[in-house]
């Protein structure tokens, strides 16, 4: 038996000055007695935990301890454990252990430790580990505690698995990326952990450059953690789990340090042991009788016991039974599956069809089955898929859940059952000398009837199809079994949901003589085929009714364009200037646009000038068109005023068609007496004037688009001309362009005017050429007006509107 100094408030026997405490631990112990008969199990084990870090004795002396102990005062077991983890030791001088022999690969290290200078730190690491309820709440706790003490930056729990590789079981300090990229490792050689489990020692790694040589070390990057310690953790004569203690200091672990590791490492070994022990003794003695009736059956199945938050949802699940057969992805049996957690072990399942399946057969009691789906864990050293179909069904709390593995050729007969369900398409096989028949489960689907009918003869199958369908099918039939012809014939068959288009290919195998003697093909479903055909079919049909409307409708615009705005067929003469027009209609779609120019001699010799644009194409542009035109003309030639005209016109477009049409204007009138021309613009291109060699577009009068607002403000302007000026006025399509900025358009016909309309003889011909180079995607209309030097006067015609 291993002594301890008597415990504060723990005498030896009967009562005494610790009455309170015991009376303390004896309500606490009847508290949990009464709430959860099955914690003495956890509450010894964590006790053991304790007095194996306080006197280094091993799990059965710990146990030993306690039971004499609580025999010397009296207690029950269970009082005496709540006792220990209620006090420890003072710091003192404590009876020294008989000399344990060096410890054998794979034994623990079961030196005594020396744990005076840690009493405090063991004291409320004891504490802390009584509400630990998972190894990963442990790593969290064990961080907590040994931060301060030993610099620690991250601590890792590793368990040796059955082929002798390593699953991390509890992590804290390190990201989730990092802890799953490393959850599983092989048995490879330099693992420090691997190597500390079977020595049954210590690995401290103290020298960065050395150690990245020898040993393959958790990152990246490995010079993360400058240093680290891995020891193993006591369960009995063995370990079979590491504690790995990760530091960013460059420094060896002090002898302090060091004894303060294993001392938490032995403490850790009882935690450890009281995670595998049943939550309640309902469910362990469920679990014992589930586990000998499994022992008894075939195949692979676990229970999964749910762990429930305090909200209750369920967090995970815990292997609480297994059949012998069970073997999961990475080859584990049943007895090493008990008490494992699914989370833990196999993290893909998270937020998975499957784990979504179990949750709702919690909720309803109805079991689940799911499609075959590949199980893959990609973030270990080594990744492992594996094929399974998964069932699980209620029992009480718990599930059962069993799968079935599939090997390659159930994997080849799986694809084939995808590939037919996915093409909606099911074989079948007629065996014309027996009479055997067999079909595909997705043929009973396409042709519509139930699974535990019986599958129909060969020479049945018109029945299945509509009436007018039948006789093409059955003489197809017929020319497959008597000739040995394939077929390949489309059909029709009526369904509880509706008419279906099925498509038969079948071919014959046949005798050495030539005489058909099985009949080998597959029914497809095109209904989805033949229904988008369709549908394509009345689209076009749409499209090419709506496309000549289009084309009717522009050739009516395209008549009223002619005959509302007629083009000279040369330069006119207005009051002294030569007029030429322009007008080039778009190139791209097929709407004709509203763009529209005048040029007429007013009472009094004066001449009318303009240019328009209305926003949009089609009738209703070219009808807003005819309406502006003459609208205009007709109240500059009464007397109205330029702004005044434009005033009006926008009172016209606001209350003409809902006011939804809008449009830009150039108003100019010349006066021959004075040579002045005055103009107003309504949102439109400012016009552009050539004097002497140099190009220069006009300053813009105030003045807003056409339908734009109820109160516009117009503004006019005067422009003296003089012998040998160009000017001219346009619509916009003649300087946009896709993707290019206003300015630049106004550039480029600046620089074209400059080489190719500076002189007198400037063509406007090759102007719009050089500018209308590509295609054009809007109409362009151009009054190129002209003052003749007087010496040099041009022949010029009469007048496009002479009269009007």
């Amino acid at each position: 038996m291993t002594s301890e100094p008597l415990l504060p408030g723990d005498p030896a026997t009967g009562p005494g000055p610790a009455a309170p405490a015991e009376d303390a631990a004896r309500q606490r112990a009847e508290l949990e007695r009464l709430r959860d008969p099955a914690d003495t199990a956890a509450v010894l084990e964590r006790a053991k935990g304790v007095l194996m870090a306080v006197t280094g004795c091993a799990p059965d002396a710990a146990h030993e301890e306690l039971l004499q102990r609580a025999k010397d005062g009296n207690r029950s077991l269970l009082e005496q454990c709540w006792l220990t983890l209620g006090a420890l030791p003072p710091p003192r001088e404590r009876p020294a252990h008989p000399a344990t022999p060096p410890a054998s690969a794979g034994a623990v290290e079961s030196a005594p430790v020396d744990t005076g200078d840690h009493a405090e730190v063991l004291e409320a690491l004891g504490r802390a580990l009584v509400h630990v309820g998972s190894p990963h709440e442990l790593a969290g706790c064990l961080l907590d505690r040994l931060a301060p003490e030993v610099a620690a930056d991250a601590v890792l729990l590793y368990e040796r698995l059955p082929e002798d590789g390593l699953a991390l079981i509890g992590h804290a300090g390190v990201e989730a990326a990092l802890a799953a990229q490393w959850r599983h490792v092989p048995p490879v050689p330099g693992l420090p952990a691997l190597e500390a489990l079977r020595s049954g020692r210590p690995r401290w790694l103290e020298r960065p450059a050395e150690d990245r040589a020898r040993y393959l070390l958790i990152g990246p990057p490995p010079e993360r953690w400058l240093t680290r310690a891995w020891l193993p953790v006591p369960q009995g004569d063995t370990a079979r789990v590491a504690l790995g203690v990760l530091r960013r200091r460059d420094a060896p672990f002090a002898p302090r340090e060091r004894e303060l590791l294993r001392a938490v490492a032995r403490l850790c070994g009882g935690r450890l042991r009281a995670f595998d022990s049943p939550r309640d003794a309902g469910a362990a003695d469920i679990s014992q009788t589930v586990q000998a009736v499994f022992d008894a059956l075939p195949g692979q199945a676990v229970l999964l016991t749910p762990l429930r938050a305090a909200s209750g949802a369920v967090t995970d699940y815990r292997i609480a039974a297994a059949t012998p057969e069970a073997t999961d992805v990475f080859g584990r049996t049943a007895r090493d599956l008990i008490g494992r957690h699914l989370l833990e072990n196999y993290p893909a399942v998270a937020g998975a069809p499957l784990w979504q399946g179990c949750l709702r057969v919690l909720e309803t009691g109805v079991p689940y089955e799911s499609e075959p789906f590949v199980y893959q864990d990609a973030d270990v050293p080594a990744p492992v898929t594996a094929t399974y179909t998964v069932r699980a069904a209620p029992l009480g709390e718990s599930l059962v859940l069993s799968w079935l593995r599939y090997d390659p050729e159930d994997r080849q007969e799986q694809r084939l059952a995808d590939v037919q369900r996915l093409g909606n398409l099911g074989w079948a096989n007629w065996n014309l000398l027996t009479g055997e028949i067999a079909w595909a489960a997705q043929t009973y689907t396409v042709l519509g009837r139930r699974v535990d009918q019986p599958p129909l003869p060969l020479e049945r199958l018109p029945d299945l199809a509509q009436p007018e369908d039948a006789r093409p099918l059955a003489r197809a039939i017929a020319g497959l079994v008597s000739r040995g012809h394939p077929l390949d014939v489309p059909f029709r068959t009526g369904t509880a949901t509706g008419v279906r288009h099925l498509r038969m290919v079948a071919e014959a195998v046949t005798a050495p003589d030539g005489t058909p003697v099985e009949v080998h093909g597959f029914v497809q479903d095109l209904t989805a085929q033949r229904s988008a055909e369709l549908a394509l079919v009345e689209s076009e049909r749409a499209m090419l009714l709506q496309h000549g409307t289009l084309q009717a409708e522009r050739a009516l615009a395209t008549r009223l364009q002619h005959a509302l705005l007629p083009l000279p067929s040369k330069p006119v003469r207005l009051a002294g200037l030569r007029v030429e027009v322009a007008y080039l209609p778009a190139q791209a779609g097929i709407h004709v646009g509203g763009d529209w120019f005048s040029a007429i001699e007013l009472p009094g010799s004066d001449a009318l000038f303009v240019v328009g644009d209305v926003a949009g194409h089609g009738i209703d542009a070219v009808a807003t068109m005819a309406q502006l035109r003459f609208t205009a003309k007709g109240m500059v030639s009464t007397g109205s005023s330029l702004t005044g005209a434009l005033a009006r016109l926008n009172q016209l477009l606001l209350h003409s068609r809902d006011g939804q049409i809008t449009a830009t204007m150039v108003l100019a009138r010349y006066d021959p007496d004075r040579h002045v021309l005055a103009w107003a613009q309504a949102g439109h291109p400012p016009p552009l004037l050539v004097r002497r060699g140099e190009v220069r577009f006009l300053d813009r009068p105030g003045g807003i688009l056409l339908g734009a607002t109820g109160a516009p403000v117009y503004e006019s302007l005067e422009l003296r001309l003089e012998p040998g000026d160009r000017l001219l006025l346009y619509t916009d399509g003649l300087v946009e362009r896709p993707g290019e900025g206003i300015d630049a358009g106004f550039a480029r016909l600046a620089e074209a005017v400059r080489t190719h309309g500076c002189g007198g003889s400037g063509s406007l011909d090759a102007l719009l050429a050089a500018m209308l180079a590509d295609e054009r995607r809007d109409d362009v209309c151009v009054l190129d007006i002209r003052m003749p030097l007087e010496e040099a006067q041009d022949a010029v015609g009469t007048p496009p509107e002479a009269g009007a």
